[in-house]
C-alpha cells in the first residue's frame, strides 16, 4: 500500500500542474556507515489531471501498489543534512499492484461463450 502524503505545484512549458507525493510503507534499513538499522519509507512523485483543491482532497487516500527502485542516468543530488554532493543512478516509481483477472470455469460462463480471457 502507499499512500498520498502531499501535492506539489509544478510549472511545465504548457501551463501550471499537480504532482502526488506518494510514500510507502515502513521499512528499516541497515546503515553501510554504521551497521545500526533506521527506519525509512521510499517515496516519489507522480503526475496528475486533478486541480489543487481536488489534490488537496486526495492527501491521506491509500492506493493498492508499492514503490521500486528503478535504473536511470546518473545525476547529481545534494543531501539535504549534509549538502554533500553524491552522483545517483536509480529514481523511486510507484508500481500498482497487478490484480489477476477472475479464472471463470466453463459452467459459469455466460450461454454461447466457449472460453474467457482477459487482456
Amino acid at each position: 500500500m502507499v499512500i498520498v502524503k502531499d501535492y506539489f505545484l509544478r510549472n511545465g512549458e504548457k501551463g501550471n500542474y499537480v504532482t502526488l507525493q506518494l510514500e510507502g510503507d515502513l521499512e528499516l534499513v541497515q546503515s553501510q556507515n554504521t551497521g545500526r538499522f533506521y527506519a525509512t519509507a521510499r517515496r516519489c512523485n507522480i503526475f496528475s489531471t486533478f486541480d489543487e483543491a481536488t489534490a488537496l482532497r486526495m492527501v491521506g487516500s491509500q492506493m493498492p501498489g508499492k514503490i521500486v527502485r528503478k535504473p536511470c542516468d546518473a545525476y547529481d543530488y545534494e543531501i539535504p543534512e549534509t549538502g554533500e554532493i553524491v552522483t545517483l543512478s536509480y529514481s523511486w516509481d510507484y508500481v500498482p499492484d497487478e490484480t489477476p483477472a477472475p479464472k471463470l470455469k466453463k459452467s459459469e460462463l455466460p450461454v454461447g461463450i466457449v472460453e474467457y480471457t482477459r487482456n
